[in-house]
């Protein structure tokens, strides 16, 4: 029986890409001279660390603009409050969100049933797996998907006939 699966994922590789170049950015601007700024990337966060708020709010603007650069969506990012670090410096820390949560999900699956379509939808863990016996009918669901607002950048995944 035909398949795929619907999957919210981060290319952390390109993450990563994104905060080598932000980094390198900020320690070239002449506006950031003499003064300490961190951009550290964890297992699943991304940390900040700017001399004041205004440096903050600027090096997330141009953390903001790598990443767009490198096609990761912004819906992957969950930032967190501006904390104060020491001497007045400022931190936040923004996490990485990935899969589909079961909120999501059951917002999905209700509508692909909500279509009428010949097709069968379940959760499964942080992905939503479609299956059902026409190819065709599979790819009106992926159109459907495509064309409804669920505030995450769905991926298809494992086509399978």
């Amino acid at each position: 029986m035909p398949s795929f699966d619907i999957v919210f994922k981060v290319d952390l590789q390109e993450v990563d890409n994104a905060v080598n170049l932000a980094r390198k950015e900020v320690g070239q601007r002449y506006d950031f001279k003499g003064t300490h700024n961190e951009i550290d990337l964890e297992k699943d966060c991304i940390v900040i660390l700017a001399a004041d708020d205004y440096k903050l709010t600027a090096v997330v603007d141009i953390l903001r603009g790598k990443l767009a650069q490198r096609s990761v969506s912004p819906t992957c990012l969950d930032f967190g409050k501006k904390e104060p670090a020491s001497h007045g410096a400022m931190r936040q820390r923004i996490d990485l969100l990935q899969g589909i949560d079961k909120e999501r999900g059951k917002e999905i699956v209700k509508a692909i049933k909500e279509s009428k379509l010949k097709v069968q939808a379940q959760i499964m863990e942080d992905q939503v797996r479609v299956s059902g016996k026409k190819i065709d009918d599979l790819q009106d669901v992926i159109q459907l998907l495509k064309s409804k607002e669920f505030g995450i950048d769905l991926q298809f995944i494992n086509m399978r006939s």
